[in-house]
């Protein structure tokens, strides 16, 4: 199935999103086998949509070849009711290319992640959106986060230029920034939590009206994920506050140990739940063993399977 930038609003304001990890052989090269069923995983276990090559996936690190490879394999696998976005990013000529080889590869939709390095004025990210919005005919959905915090007038000029922008992902967690979008915005709009492990600002997110977000740990435990998710839009509040404190705390608590370890965490998760996803590319470095045993106790405590260390 194909999704219209229409449909695919519809879509994944329906449930919980993922952004599933990029595979790596032990030489670093992109094992297209494991990507593959681990995609095909991911789409059967409920996700609403599926990001290919995002942050978790490590978009920074694959070569634009790669990323077509990458792009292509999601969309031979995920299942035909969910639909298929793909991080872009880097300078405008660029992200345009990327742009380009994710529409052409069979996603849906497209994440821009911020611009490589620089910072610019609001006129500058307006451009540079636009500019990646009219190069394709696929949903956009602009990503909030570091050098690319659009305003909230920004934001409404830019949808009103380019039809197909259909969503905002936060990566910020200034409610007060938030709140302005979407008074500006309304439901014009969708609106994604993408905090690193979301579930600990999807509360406060879900009260001024961001109806889901993206969740890292569903890549190795999406039961757990799933059940936040629909604790959450249930309003068990005590459901919620226990899977806090069980699990997400003492998961920050390692997470915060060090700079990229949102995306090494969720890899050593994956590989300690038996999934064999490999290494981060550098500069991401992966946990220490230490820390990989402390988060295996945790998902034990937790119930979740872990297989047996090498």
């Amino acid at each position: 199935m194909t999704f219209s930038p229409a449909e695919l609003t519809t879509s994944l304001a329906k449930g919980l999103l993922s952004f599933p990890l990029t595979f790596f052989d032990g030489s670093g090269a992109f094992n297209e086998a494991g990507y593959r069923a681990h995609v095909a995983s991911q789409g059967s276990a409920g996700a609403a949509g599926l990001f290919a090559a995002g942050g978790t996936g490590e978009f920074f690190s694959l070569t634009l070849d790669e990323y077509r490879r990458v792009v292509r394999a999601a969309a031979d696998e995920v299942p035909a009711h969910v639909p298929l976005l793909a991080g872009v990013g880097y300078g405008t000529k660029m992200a345009v290319e990327f742009a380009k080889a994710a529409e052409a590869n069979g996603a849906d939709g497209l994440l821009v992640l911020p611009p490589y390095l620089i910072k610019s004025e609001q006129d500058g990210l307006r451009q540079h959106l636009a500019t990646i919005c009219r190069s394709v005919d696929i949903g956009v959905i602009a990503y909030n986060r570091d050098n690319a915090i659009l305003t909230p007038e920004t934001l409404a000029r830019l949808a009103e230029e380019c039809p197909n922008l259909i969503g905002l992902k936060d990566g910020v967690g200034d409610i007060e920034l938030l709140t302005g979008l979407r008074a500006e915005m309304g439901d014009h709009l969708i609106f994604i939590g993408g905090m690193p492990t979301a579930e600990v600002h999807a509360t406060a997110a879900a009260a001024i009206g961001m109806t889901t977000y993206s969740s890292a740990i569903y890549n190795f435990a999406p039961e757990l994920a799933l059940s936040f998710y629909n604790a959450l839009h249930a309003g068990r509040s005590s459901e919620i506050d226990g899977l806090i404190r069980s699990f997400f705390l003492p998961y920050l608590a390692i997470r915060n140990r060090r700079a990229g370890y949102a995306v090494s965490i969720v890899k050593a998760g994956a590989r300690l739940a038996g999934i064999d996803c490999g290494p981060v590319r550098l500069p991401l470095l992966d946990l220490t063993a230490d820390e990989e045993s402390r988060l295996m106790a945790l998902m034990r405590s937790c119930g979740m399977p872990v297989a047996e260390m090498a």
